[in-house]
């Protein structure tokens, strides 16, 4: 078996020795071929490279970013053409591997992978050997000609904006942890606007929901992670289901406290309330804003949007697990 294994030399949690060890496990398994990703896009780039030279697997050791960005390579068109066939997209693609190396690492413990890559290698060792393979859904946001694959998670409106503000902090080498986070969105919601809510929510068979000053959408459960403790808004949400929405039109005190109380302990239940608007299993669905409002996908910022369509991709990938 061919593989190639994608090394993000700034992940959070990992180091040169930790790296050596996986990279030699890996090899004593597979047919080994190893690159750094050196910039923003390269992890997609690199994937698409895989791809196209029929690499039977892509391992990948990063954070969710990195992920999105091969997940990314692996799925969009090869020369203008897309292999798989409509009712088997995951066919004609390489298989995938995730060694979590990131700070929250969602989508590989949303997968169950231990989050902390030398046990993480073990259990893809495991899958490996076993041949064990686990078919999974993604999402897909359009907007203005443009499209992108997310593995777990897309937002707009405040949720982007702390992912957004976050992102300059790391710029200045400060890292991503989840007191970080939180101390971001406490600060940031002071600063946010809670009375002009911009954005309606529409789809095929959808009624129209006006005044939402923020959305997640989800492809899988948890949303995140603070710490060990998941974060669960949209708790029916599953790789093997469509997409779920999660909308807020109040932003105060009371109903964000309610909220968070709600999907920090009720993991299993929806969050209630008349402010909420609240979407499972959907095919497609718009969310277009009367401003410019902050867009990200699987905690990757992504600028300004005023409308962005979200899509299920059923099957879309397989991953090693």
């Amino acid at each position: 078996m061919r593989a190639m294994l994608l090394v993000n030399p700034k992940a959070t949690t990992t180091n040169a020795r930790t790296r050596d060890v996986l990279i030699r496990a890996l090899g004593a398994a597979v047919e080994l071929s190893v690159e750094e990703t050196g910039y923003r896009g390269h992890a997609a780039t690199l994937a698409a490279t895989a791809r196209a030279k029929g690499f039977d697997v892509v391992a990948v050791l990063g954070g969710d970013g990195t992920i999105n960005e091969t997940v990314n390579g692996l799925l969009n068109p090869v020369n203008g053409h897309d292999v798989p066939p409509a009712d088997d997209p995951s066919s004609g693609r390489p298989g995938l591997i995730v060694i979590p190396g990131g700070s929250a690492n969602v989508f590989a413990r949303s997968l169950g992978l231990p989050n902390e890559p030398v046990e993480a290698t073990g259990a893809v060792l495991e899958a490996l050997r076993e041949g064990r393979r686990r078919t999974v859904g993604l999402g897909q946001a359009r907007w203005e000609g443009e499209s992108r694959y997310f593995t777990f998670c897309a937002g707009m409106g405040y949720d982007a904006e702390v992912v957004r503000a976050v992102e300059g902090l790391r710029g200045t080498g400060r890292k991503a942890t989840p007191a970080r986070y939180v101390n971001t969105a406490l600060r940031h919601y002071l600063a946010t606007d809670k009375r002009h809510a911009p954005m309606t929510l529409s789809g095929p068979g959808i009624p129209a929901a006006e005044g939402v000053f923020m959305a997640i959408v989800s492809n899988t459960s948890p949303w995140t992670y603070l710490g060990a403790k998941p974060v669960t808004p949209t708790p029916w949400a599953s790789f093997e289901t469509g997409l779920d929405l999660l909308g807020l039109r109040r932003m105060g005190p009371v109903q964000i406290a309610g909220l968070i109380r709600q999907i920090l302990t009720e993991s299993d239940a929806l969050p209630s309330g008349k402010h909420l608007v609240q979407l499972h299993d959907e095919a497609e669905f718009t969310l277009a804003a009367d401003r410019p409002v902050a867009f990200q996908l699987d905690g990757d910022y992504l600028g300004e949007r005023e409308s962005v369509t979200f899509r299920s991709t059923p099957n879309a990938l397989q991953v090693l697990v």
